[in-house]
């Protein structure tokens, strides 16, 4: 079994005016919600219970899931009294989920041709397993040479974090985060003196010394992030592209 967590809840300030009347998760693409997409692409890999966690708008997510007939184990996770990022959305989500199935971890806005059954066989003998990619960027995830998680650096700035004193960014090897992980519920205890609103990556890597955190690579990986209004049509050819691909397969 797998189940999911579907990141619905931010304010999609990027997607304006769009966003100002309804929810990120709920902008179409190729005439259907990301919403949409999202999930079957989750049902599609398996998962037979998603919990999204909602924010802005929230009534309108409420109502469009309950409007749909999923074939799965569908919930609502509601943060509408305040935004508690990844790692507080997931913690106040914990109850939802069982915990004896790896939850996979996915950003509403993230469009991909990622394996997502690969990405569950990789992580069957980790805590943590975060799907990373040579994308360019100015701040990166650093594993030693096992693909283990030893640190964080922006290159921009120089800064670097990791509990490795006098970790060296050049030694390490360097990869992009995609937004997609899989996480293992036996891992929840470890969130109990986290505050009500914390980022997942300040929890891996306040944790990565001590907790099986892994980077995994696919080949031909290819991601979109509908952040903004002008990724919109470039969102609708690359749903199109990866239409055509599954039916050719």
């Amino acid at each position: 079994m797998m189940q999911s967590f579907l990141l619905a809840a931010g304010l999609g300030t990027r997607l304006k005016p769009l966003t100002d009347s309804i929810p990120k998760a709920l902008v179409p693409v190729a005439g259907t919600p990301l919403l949409k997409h999202i999930s079957q692409k989750l049902i599609d890999a398996g998962a037979e219970r998603i919990v999204i966690n909602t924010h802005h708008f929230s009534e309108q997510i409420i109502d469009y899931v309950a409007s749909q007939d999923w074939n799965i184990e569908l919930k609502i996770s509601d943060e509408s009294a305040q935004l508690l990022d990844t790692g507080g959305g997931l913690k106040k989500a914990q109850h939802l989920f069982s915990p004896d199935a790896p939850i996979l971890i996915h950003n509403v806005d993230i469009l991909s041709n990622a394996n997502l059954q690969q990405l569950e066989h990789a992580h069957k003998h980790h805590d943590v397993t975060l799907l990373v990619s040579k994308r360019t960027t100015n701040r990166y995830l650093l594993f030693n040479d096992d693909m283990r998680l030893v640190g964080w650096t922006n290159i921009q700035t120089g800064e670097v974090r990791s509990p490795y004193p006098n970790l060296d960014p050049s030694a390490c090897r360097q990869f992009a985060f995609s937004g997609i992980h899989m996480f293992s519920p036996k891992l929840f205890p470890l969130m109990d003196n986290c505050p009500e609103k914390f980022p997942i990556m300040d929890f891996y890597l306040n944790h990565c010394h001590e907790i099986d955190i892994y980077g995994a690579t696919q080949e031909g990986l290819q991601l979109l992030d509908v952040g903004k209004c002008d990724a919109l049509a470039e969102a609708e050819k690359f749903i199109t592209t990866l239409n055509a691909a599954s039916n050719i397969n």
